[in-house]
Formats: structure tokens, sequence, C-alpha cells
């Protein structure tokens, strides 16, 4: 099996979704009809809470037992907004749970040695499991050779190629599954949907979400299409899948009629949108028409956004334990 262990309890009791009405679940043969009901909603906050009380046990439990915490570092490069927003995100998760978190932040015009050399003191720093490495970087760094410079076994995002291709692999296991494939995987099983068999459309095939999603999906033994920017007539083969995953941050490029009657929709976009009303952040999935049409839908904000984030936790939590042999 993929994951050693569950994060949490995939089959629990506890309801992650939200619906007025009754609908046929994801994995039934039932016939659709978008009449009856408009898509259930995820509770991507409710999970991510969820998860984290179970990290916040076992860190607590290691304290007790090896007077040992986690500890990840991040590195952010230069002062974009949205970069040190997620940074507070993360740090603010890792003090709820328990996991030690520090920020070294770096000029926007420093050199690719110095980030290097900043990775490289990590690498060696025994309280520290987990190296993250905010992105994007300035165009002026290679974000491929820094994530290469990252141990393996602190690369609790999941980048570094040979978690990549160790995941690709059959009969390979990564030491760890970036976090946001992890965590929309997380969002199916927690909400019962069969995997298995069904027809999965990936919309991107980024490094980051879209490659590894798809090379998961497909350890669950999914059938996966990948949809590109060359793919000709995404919306037919969009209409065919049980299952839409999409991350390539155009605000509502997925409309209601891109969508089979029934559809499992996982929103992994994200863009913040300004206009005269203000600003707001936006999904790939145009919501409003595709929860007409869906059976289940993640929102944006809150969907797998917050799950992503216990998906970090846990991996550092992982890479904690296996640095000191703890179970």
């Amino acid at each position: 099996m993929l994951l050693r262990r569950s994060v949490g309890v995939w089959w629990s009791n506890r309801c992650f979704i939200t619906s007025s009405t009754s609908f046929p679940p994801p994995h039934s043969h039932s016939t659709y009809n978008d009449h009856q009901t408009t898509a259930a909603e995820v509770d991507g906050k409710l999970i991510a809470n969820d998860i984290k009380a179970t990290l916040a046990s076992e860190v607590n439990h290691m304290k007790k037992s090896i007077r040992k915490a986690p500890g990840l570092s991040v590195i952010l490069v230069g002062k974009r907004k949205d970069s040190a927003s997620f940074v507070r995100i993360k740090k603010k998760a890792c003090e709820q749970v328990g996991i030690t978190s520090d920020v070294l932040t770096l000029p926007e015009d420093c050199t690719e040695t110095n980030v290097l050399d900043v990775v490289t003191e990590l690498n060696h720093k025994e309280s520290v499991h987990g190296i993250l490495v905010q992105l994007p970087l300035p165009r002026h760094l290679s974000e491929q050779k820094i994530i290469n410079a990252v141990n393996v076994e602190k690369d609790v995002d999941g980048f570094h190629p040979v978690n990549i291709g160790n995941l690709a692999m059959t009969g390979r296991e990564p030491l760890f599954i970036p976090c946001t494939s992890k965590g929309c995987i997380e969002v199916l099983h927690r909400c019962g949907v069969e995997i298995i068999g069904k027809k999965v459309v990936v919309i991107g095939r980024s490094n980051i979400t879209g490659l590894p999603t798809s090379l998961l999906l497909q350890r669950y033994h999914a059938t996966v299409s990948l949809v590109h920017a060359f793919t000709k007539n995404p919306e037919e083969i969009t209409r065919e899948a049980d299952i839409l995953v999409s991350d390539v941050g155009v605000p509502n490029m997925v409309r209601g009629h891109w969508l089979k009657p029934g559809a499992v929709v996982i929103d992994m976009g994200s863009t913040l949108v300004t206009d005269n009303k203000g600003s707001c952040v936006t999904g790939d999935v145009c919501y409003e028409e595709a929860k007409l049409k869906a059976s289940l839908i993640t929102p944006v904000p809150g969907g797998v956004g917050p799950v992503t984030i216990s998906m970090l936790l846990y991996n550092t939590v992982e890479a904690a334990k296996r640095a000191y042999q703890w179970t």
C-alpha cells in the first residue's frame, strides 16, 4: 500500500460533506438527476481539523516519550504577498499541532548560491526534519536546482526527483507524496468516493500538482487522462470523467457543460481575482454552474487547500519519526 498508514480515519463515520438533499453517492451506479439536488460540498476545514487533531496527539506523545519535536524550516525568497501569506498559514498550522517551525527570509536579489547555502545548512541540522522552499522563486533562480539540493529525507513537499520518480514506478515507494496530490486522495477517501476503475481526468500537468496527482490516482487503479494546453477538444474528454481534478490557475475555466452529470469535482486551482467590487480567491471551476451538474464538489477557498496544509504537517511528522526511529 502506498500510504504507510491512513491519516486519521479515512472511512470515518463523521460527515465531511454538506448537502441539503439526498443524492446518489459518487460511487453509485444510480442515474444522477441534476434537477434533484445541487452538489454536496466538501468541508475541507473539517477534514483538516480532524487530521491536525490526530497529528497533535502524536506530536504530544513524541514529546513525552523522547523529548523531541518535529521541526520544519521554510525558505522564503523575496516579498511576494501571496507567498508570505501562505508561509504564515503554514507556520500557524505547525503551531497548532506542536511542530517547531521557523522561516528563513532571503532578499529578492539574492544569488542562487545564497539559497543553496541555506539549504545545505538545513540539510545538516538535526532538529530540522522538513525543508520547504516556498514557490515560486524569483525568475533568476533555478527552482529545479534548489529543490534537487534538498535532502530527499527532508523533502516534505515531495518535489524531489527521487520522490517523484519512485511515485511513477511500480514497486517503488516515495518517502513523501506531494501535499496537494495527497490531499486530493484524502478528500476522495473521506467522502467515500470509489477510485478503482473510475475514469479520472486531471487538468494540468505541472510537476507540482497535475503530474504527481495523475501518478497517484493510477496507484489507486483509476483510468487517468491528462488534459493540457495542447489537448484538442478538452471539453469532450472532461465530459467522460467520473472524477474531474483541476489545478491550472485559470479562474472559472471549467464550465458546467464540461461535466458529466453526477461527476465528482476536485478543484485545486486558486487565483486571486480583483475587480471593481474587490478581490476574492477563485478556483478553476465555475462553482455556480458545476454545483448544478456534479454530485460532489470542493469549494475554493475551503476545499482541498486546508487539507493540503495538513498533509504538509503529516509529512513533517513522518520525517521526524523516521529520523528518530520512533513509532
